[in-house]
């Protein structure tokens, strides 16, 4: 397996930092993957762009900065006109449906996929704020480097007491998004 690079952006309060700690956690499960989590997010904690960056490896990683993201998931038009052309070659775009449509046009030998994320995590579970699990369990569908167990047992471990139940259906919710459409 080469280095996988997966960028997670949105808005802050999306809760798509989050995701990139879940995601990293989860490949700690596998001994032989290296994994690194960055995440930057402007100056207000609420509402400013945000993005989570994992490198997943069976090398160690000696940069640990997406440079072409492999999986790219945005949630908001910022982040998908600031990060929509920087993938690599055979790499997946999945974007939010309220605002990702025909106007993008993804690089050459990328698939894109406009997803209603937030309005799963709205209409189906109840709370918009899952969104990110939703984000995430469409991602598994591309992580054959990572189990789909593993990430349950780290979204059980980390997201707040009381939120397991929700935040489980909202990641089944985004795996079935997906397996829908491919």
């Amino acid at each position: 397996m080469k280095r996988k690079e997966i960028r997670l952006s949105g808005a802050g309060g999306q809760g798509m930092i989050l995701a990139g700690i879940i995601l990293a956690e989860s490949s700690l499960f596998d001994p032989e993957l290296y994994v690194v989590q960055t995440q930057s997010y402007g100056p207000e904690s609420r509402g400013g762009a945000s993005r989570a960056e994992v490198i997943v490896s069976r090398e160690p990683i000696d940069y640990p900065k997406v440079v072409k993201a492999d999986i790219l998931v945005c949630l908001t038009a910022e982040s998908l006109e600031k990060y929509g052309q920087e993938v690599a070659e055979g790499g997946v775009v999945i974007a939010d449906d309220s605002f990702a449509g025909e106007d993008y046009i993804p690089p050459e030998g990328v698939d894109f996929y406009s997803l209603p994320i937030i309005a799963k995590a709205r209409e189906e579970i109840g709370l918009e704020v899952t969104a990110n699990m939703v984000a995430l369990g469409a991602v598994d569908h591309f992580l054959s480097e990572i189990d789909s167990e593993c990430l349950e047992q780290a979204i059980e471990k980390r997201v707040p007491g009381g939120t397991e139940e929700k935040n489980m259906a909202a990641f089944r919710a985004g795996q079935q998004l997906l397996a829908a459409r491919v």
